[in-house]
Formats: C-alpha cells, sequence, structure tokens
C-alpha cells in the first residue's frame, strides 16, 4: 500500500471529538428495567411507622385473640378516624376482652363502665359537689374523662343516660351547669352489648346509633380456633392474660397517625362513588330509612384508615367497599316487610353495592 493510499484511509477514519451527539453509542437498558422504573413511585406519606405499629398492635391481641381479625382490623380503623365503635356479639365471644386489650397496648388514659339500669348520667359525666371549706361548688369528674372508654352493655342503661353520651361522643366536650368541659385526645369509646338477651335491655336511640362509626358483629370461632382457645387458656394456667399485652403508643403518636390519616388522597369519582352508595340507601324500596350525610362521611374516614393500614397513600374503591357495611348496617332501617321474611340490612347494603357501577 502507498503512502497516498494511506492518507486516503487516515481521513476517512472519523475523528472522537468530530462524531455528533446524536451519533455517540447510549448505553443499552433492557426492557425489564424500563417496565421496573416505570411502576416503581413513591408515596407522598410516609406510612411506615404506622403500619409497623399497627402490625404490633395486631401481634399484642393476637397473644390472647384467637381469630377475629375483621374485628381488630376495624377496631384498629375506628382508632385512627377518630371514631367509635359497638361491638355486637353473644356473650363469651371476647367483646369485652378486645376492648380492654387495645386500650392495654394503648399508653393513654382508660376507663371501664358497666351500664346498668339504675345507672345516672351524672355517674358518667361527674357531677357538682359542695365544698364546705371553700363555700362553693367544684365539679369532680366522671370516669368519662379519659382516652379510650369502654362501656360494657350498653344497651342496659335507659335513654336517659343514653342521652348524656350524645354530646361527648360528637364533639369531645361535656357541658355541665352552663360550664364547658374538653376532653383531651385522642378519644375513643368501644361500646359492647348482647343482641339476644332483651330483658332488662333498652334499645339504643337511632341518634346514638348514628355516632358510632362501626357496628362490628362478631360471630363464634370456627372449630380450629376454638380448640386454639381451649390450648392457650390450658397453657396458661392460673397466669393474667391482659398482662402479657405491651403498652408501647402514646396519646402524641396516635394524633400523628390520626392527622396523617387525614391527608390520604380520595379522587373526586371515588367520593361520587361514596356518594352514590349513600343516595341509593334512600330510594332503595327495602329501606324504611336510609344513610344520612354524617354515613358519607364516616365511610371516607374509614376507607382512608383502611388504605394506610395497608401502606396506601390513596383510597381505592375496595377500601370503600370494605368500609360500606360496618358503617352503613346500624344507620339504616329496614322495611317491616322485609324484615318479617327475613332479610338483614347487610344483605341489602350488599345488594347495593353489587348494583352499583366501580369507578376505574
Amino acid at each position: 500500500m502507498d503512502t497516498t493510499e494511506q492518507a486516503s484511509n487516515a481521513d476517512q477514519t472519523p475523528d472522537k471529538d468530530q462524531i455528533k451527539p446524536e451519533e455517540k453509542i447510549l448505553p443499552t437498558v433492557s426492557q425489564d428495567e424500563e417496565q421496573k422504573e416505570e411502576l416503581e413511585f413513591k408515596s407522598r406519606l410516609d406510612l411506615s411507622e404506622l403500619q409497623s405499629s399497627v402490625q404490633k398492635i395486631k401481634e399484642e391481641l393476637g397473644k390472647v385473640i384467637v381469630g377475629q381479625k375483621e374485628m381488630i382490623d376495624m377496631l384498629i380503623a375506628s382508632l385512627l378516624a377518630k371514631g367509635h365503635s359497638l361491638i355486637e356479639g353473644v356473650p363469651g365471644v371476647a367483646k369485652t376482652v378486645s376492648a380492654k386489650l387495645l386500650a392495654k397496648s394503648l399508653n393513654v388514659g382508660f376507663s371501664r363502665i358497666q351500664f346498668t339500669p339504675d345507672l345516672m348520667p351524672s355517674d358518667i359525666l361527674g357531677t357538682s359537689v359542695f365544698d364546705m371549706k371553700k363555700s362553693e361548688f367544684e365539679f369532680k369528674k366522671g370516669p368519662i374523662f379519659s382516652n379510650m372508654i369502654l362501656i360494657d352493655e350498653i344497651n342496659r342503661a335507659p335513654a336517659k343516660t343514653q342521652a348524656a353520651l350524645f354530646e361527648v361522643m360528637e364533639e369531645q366536650q361535656i357541658t355541665i351547669d352552663g360550664v364547658q368541659y374538653n376532653l383531651e385526645a385522642p378519644f375513643m369509646v368501644l361500646a359492647t352489648q348482647n343482641p339476644i338477651e332483651q330483658e332488662g335491655t333498652y334499645r339504643l336511640p337511632e341518634a346514638q346509633l348514628d355516632r358510632f362509626l362501626f357496628k362490628i358483629n362478631v360471630s363464634y370461632p370456627n372449630l380450629e380456633e376454638e380448640v386454639e382457645i381451649i390450648s392457650r387458656e390450658h397453657s396458661l394456667k392460673e397466669k393474667n392474660k391482659i398482662a402479657a399485652i405491651d403498652s408501647f403508643l402514646d396519646a402524641k403518636q396516635i394524633t400523628t397517625y390520626q392527622n396523617l390519616i387525614n391527608e390520604v388522597l380520595v379522587e373526586e369519582h371515588l367520593l361520587k362513588y361514596i356518594a352514590q352508595l349513600i343516595v341509593a340507601t334512600r330510594s332503595n324500596q327495602f329501606l324504611y330509612l336510609g344513610a344520612s350525610p354524617r354515613a358519607s362521611i364516616a365511610i371516607l374516614k374509614a376507607s382512608k384508615a383502611f388504605a394506610a393500614m395497608e401502606g396506601r397513600d390513596f383510597v381505592t374503591p375496595d377500601d370503600i367497599k370494605k368500609a360500606a357495611v360496618p358503617v352503613l348496617h346500624h344507620r339504616v332501617i329496614v322495611t317491616p316487610e322485609r324484615e318479617m321474611e327475613g332479610i338483614s340490612s347487610k344483605e341489602i347494603i350488599l345488594q347495593i353495592i353489587e348494583a352499583l357501577e366501580v369507578p376505574r
């Protein structure tokens, strides 16, 4: 090869600095990596600590309670959503124990009130006592002045006593002798009742039922759970069940979690879905009384709590469906004809949910 040909080849070899930007070789990225990058997203809210605490509560309650996972989920959701829960079930299915265990797992104030037919409003709220030394009346606070209140057999007290709970459950305040007393946050009422025994009981006013976020129906355990209950009781012998529960969440942490729930995202079409569900209860031919706007707000709060418990900062239609039955079935009234046929409010609500188009 002569020198002329070599020079010609050298001229044809491009210099690195002469390569255009669009001609530079880019690193190859696999299709799987691209899809992974597209699917990965960062949550707006840091819910890791909340999730960890929820799991810890479940573990603590699981030391004593066998099964009843749905009840435990709703109790925790009720706490996060700043709501109250009515626990209904036959005697001996751990209604009172579950409420006491939840209170024990939280490092907050706790009061238990046993409702009886002779209980007076002052036995709950407190009363003014005349101080002889100061020559003035002094208000003595009742057991309602606490963070978590367990009301056992709530349907055994008459309407006069039930009415004492209306203001405090809705507004977290009490007005006595013209003076307003605000209760410290967090505040939660857990009430139990037996639906079977009717002697010596009083039907709860509809206005009071509407103040409960959830009505939780507790059923019998299955065979495997029954065996586990007996085995645990046998191994415990004389040990105290509640003593095994550790307290780890204080009032400040709970309040922080409750405020975090308010930041969970709910799309506009899901808000409309909740509204459609509520309106459908008012026009249903099987229901004598439909749900009020308070019920739609309750579904909104409960669905946010369920989403956060799953580690999501946004609500899905499944969260709304999960919240609908425990929020609604104690707020609506079935027509007498359908009630005589044995149709329950839960069945009607499920039919309404199935009939509605799920938003995408």
